[in-house]
C-alpha cells in the first residue's frame, strides 16, 4: 500500500481523468453514442447487478436508452463525480482502474440534491499513445450486499 506515481504515470493520470471527464458529462447529457464511443468496439458495460453486460458500442447504447426509459415521465439530472482514481498498468498493457463515484441526482424544481447512488467502477483500459478506450465497465453499489 506504498505505492505512489512515478512522474511517467502522472501522464497517465491525467490523461484518464481527462477521458473520464468527457465520458461522464456525455452519459449525463445524454449523449449516449458518444459514450458508447469511449469503449473499443466490443467493450463491456455492466451496470444493473444481476443482467449480463451490454456488449459493443451498439449494445452499450441500447441499453442507456433502456434504462434512461425509467425518467422519461419523471425528468431527473444526473452528474457522476469521480474520486480516489487508482490506475494499475497491467502486463498486457491495459490499465486496471479504479474509482469512487457518486451519483447527485436533482430533479426540476428542487434545490436539494440527492446522493443516488453511491458506488465503485470497476474499469480496464486500453492506452495507446494519447488515446484511452475502455475495455470494461462493472459498477457495484455500496447499498447491496456483499
Amino acid at each position: 500500500m506504498t505505492e505512489t506515481y512515478a512522474p511517467s504515470q502522472t501522464g497517465l493520470y491525467l490523461a484518464a481523468q481527462a477521458f473520464y471527464a468527457r465520458q461522464m458529462q456525455a452519459l449525463d447529457n445524454g449523449r449516449f453514442e458518444e459514450y458508447a464511443a469511449t469503449f473499443t468496439e466490443d467493450g463491456t458495460f455492466q451496470h444493473t447487478p444481476g443482467v449480463e453486460p451490454a456488449r459493443g458500442r451498439a449494445g452499450i447504447v441500447a441499453e442507456l436508452r433502456r434504462f434512461h426509459e425509467q425518467f422519461k415521465d419523471k425528468p431527473v439530472q444526473r452528474r457522476h463525480w469521480f474520486n480516489q482514481l487508482v490506475l494499475d498498468p497491467q502486463a498486457d498493457g491495459s490499465v486496471r482502474s479504479t474509482a469512487y463515484v457518486l451519483v447527485v441526482r436533482t430533479t426540476p424544481g428542487t434545490a436539494q440534491p440527492e446522493i443516488w447512488p453511491s458506488c465503485q467502477i470497476n474499469d480496464v483500459l486500453e492506452v495507446e499513445g494519447d488515446r484511452i478506450l475502455m475495455r470494461s465497465r462493472v459498477v457495484t453499489y455500496d447499498h447491496l450486499d456483499w
